[in-house]
């Protein structure tokens, strides 16, 4: 089998600085302008022309022979969140209030660095490089594919940075690796009035109190022990001053499930026990969804061609399982509903004080660059190969 070459120390070096500069200039979800100027820069560097904007932030290019009948697809987000840096870096953000905590600066430079690595090699087929703004939103890669980004792809692969394994392991499986997600908004609706007569009153405070505790019953009693399932609220609001009873309360979260059985009996609980909150604390409730994700499930044949690539660039035994399901959400799942292909997980981690990701403290380690780089490259070739068993 053909293997890409190792990674140069001066492609490293090029890569590390990549992640830096994204990481000291991150944009949220749909605003990646800056960022994505830069990677049109970097793809020039290595001679990858023309480049094609997409789904208003993001980018599509292209290398391999003109005519190849099949296309091979290689995803890296972009996006940074909402968060505020306490890591000390001398590359820490200089964009207040926005931090790149998932590793999408890590994937970024990865993929450029396959780029770097597939351009100097004669392929048997094309490959298509795809920026994807907005992963942290959850809706990029819908409008990836509404705008034409995976047309005649036959299949996809991407890769995500988890500081939970060493730096060399990379974990492939087939089927589910993460959940799917389905963010809620609560709004309750009573009467203000004066804080020394809550009897003229319809307290949404109190309703929305005794909901949210009612809710953490959901995955207890309603969920088989054999499935894993999570309900989190992570946001409320109510109330403007002490002295008043609040009219208004909203209350916004989160379930994650990783059976289907599972989705429908949380979401079915949740829409009764709203029900329920309304008519017992004599309150207006009104439920939505939004956003929802679908679950990331590998095919088998890509996650098999994603291990052989994962087995030819570490050590096969640190070609390994992630384990049970993450309970986290990707909207790479749009795509493997749409065409078969695979994520798997690059081990990176730092030490036990750097913080998770989605936190103000999250790091990774820059060693990982270079096996992430390396996997895209030679998952690509390796498809190219095998690609008529799928």
């Amino acid at each position: 089998m053909k293997t890409v070459p190792n990674i140069s120390p001066q492609l490293y070096s090029w890569m590390r600085d990549i992640r830096k500069t994204i990481h000291q200039h991150p944009e949220l979800s749909f605003e990646e302008l800056t960022t994505a100027a830069y990677i049109n820069q970097k793809l020039s560097e290595i001679d990858i022309k023309p480049v094609r904007r997409i789904a208003g932030t993001g980018l599509v290019a292209e290398i391999g022979p003109p005519n190849a009948p099949v296309i091979v697809g290689l995803r890296a987000d972009m996006d940074a969140l909402p968060i505020t840096e306490a890591t000390g870096l001398g590359y820490a953000s200089t964009n207040p209030g926005i931090m790149h905590s998932c590793g999408h600066d890590g994937h970024v430079a990865m993929l450029l660095g396959s780029a770097a690595l597939l351009q100097k090699m004669e392929l048997p087929g094309r490959v298509r490089f795809l920026f994807q703004p907005a992963e942290e939103k959850g809706n990029g890669a819908e409008k990836m594919i509404e705008e034409g980004g995976i047309k005649d792809l036959a299949a996809i692969f991407s890769g995500h940075i988890d500081t939970h394994f060493e730096t060399g392991i990379i974990t492939v499986d087939e089927g589910i690796i993460c959940a799917y997600a389905d963010p809620f908004l609560i709004q309750l609706t009573g009467s203000c009035g004066h804080a020394a007569r809550p009897h003229e009153c319809k307290d949404t405070i109190v309703a929305a109190a005794g909901l949210i505790t009612s809710l953490q019953s959901l995955v207890s009693r309603e969920v088989s022990p054999n499935h894993a399932a999570v309900l989190t609220v992570g946001k409320i609001r109510a109330g403007e001053i002490h002295n008043v009873v609040a009219g208004e309360a909203s209350i916004e979260g989160t379930i994650r499930s990783t059976h289907q059985d599972a989705r429908k009996r949380m979401l079915a609980g949740l829409k009764r026990m709203v029900n329920g909150a309304a008519s017992y604390y004599d309150v207006k409730a009104e439920l939505k969804f939004f956003e929802s994700l679908p679950a990331v499930i590998n095919s088998c044949t890509a996650a098999s061609i994603a291990r052989i690539a994962a087995q030819t660039v570490v050590a096969e035994k640190n070609v390994i399982s992630q384990g049970p399901s993450s309970l986290g959400g990707e909207d790479f799942a749009f795509y493997l509903k749409e065409i078969p292909g695979c994520m798997v997980r690059f081990g990176a981690k730092v030490s036990d004080q750097t913080g998770p990701a989605h936190s103000p403290t999250f790091d990774f380690d820059d060693g990982v660059l270079p096996v992430g780089a390396s996997w895209y490259a030679q998952v690509a070739q390796t498809y190219h190969q095998e690609y008529r068993e799928l």
